[in-house]
């Protein structure tokens, strides 16, 4: 399956919210452990990936297919993915819609998956990836996610990220993606990392 998408900017903000709000609604890391109440409730959840977003926007590799269904968020070698000022606002934000406890575990989960982030060779950060509720199990995602691999590969570069659902594993090893390390969070969930090495572009 091939796919039509294209780089996303800020107009696009609305929609890629709404892709991943509904992607990770029951996702075991950024669903219930670290939003009480999204499954039921989204409001909560996508304030914060609406902030995420637009901070990562920058960097130009955020991906959206055409009819707006599913998106793909890198982040490009040697880039953070927020600055010192977004991760600030993020933050206050965190602790005004959660309250100190919960905002202190978000933050957590955050910290861990940075310090288990590899540093050995520049690569490609899949930071976010999903696809919209309404449009699941037609392959867009998975279009999507080759037609970024494309780039990737053209780019040189090896690529990075973190499963947090263990349903997904089996499709992003099938994409080239294999485990590379363990994320144990406080009293949750265990974050699988996953790297892919730099392969010729065809």
């Amino acid at each position: 399956m091939t796919i039509a998408l294209r780089v996303a900017g800020p107009g696009d903000l609305d929609a890629l919210t709404a892709i991943m709000a509904t992607a990770f609604r029951n996702d075991p890391v950024w669903g219930e452990y670290s939003y009480p109440g999204s499954r039921e409730r989204l409001d909560t959840a996508a304030a914060v990936w609406r902030v995420y977003l637009a901070a990562l926007i920058r960097h130009g590799w955020s991906f959206i297919s055409a009819g707006g269904e599913s998106a793909a968020v890198w982040v490009p070698p040697g880039e953070r993915e927020l600055t010192d000022e977004q991760e600030r606002a993020l933050e206050a934000l965190l602790h005004e819609l959660l309250g100190d406890a919960q905002a202190a575990i978000v933050f957590d989960a955050f910290e861990r998956l940075d310090a288990a982030h590899p540093h050995h060779e520049p690569h490609h950060h899949l930071s976010l990836f999903g696809t919209h509720e309404d449009h699941r199990g037609r392959g867009i995602g998975m279009a999507l996610l080759d037609a970024c691999l494309e780039r990737v590969d053209a780019a040189g570069s090896p690529a990075y990220l973190e499963s947090t659902n263990p349903a997904n594993e089996g499709r992003y090893m099938s994409r080239g993606f294999e485990p590379f390390g363990r994320v144990e969070l406080a009293g949750g969930p265990v974050v699988t990392t996953m790297w892919r090495p730099a392969r010729a572009s065809a």
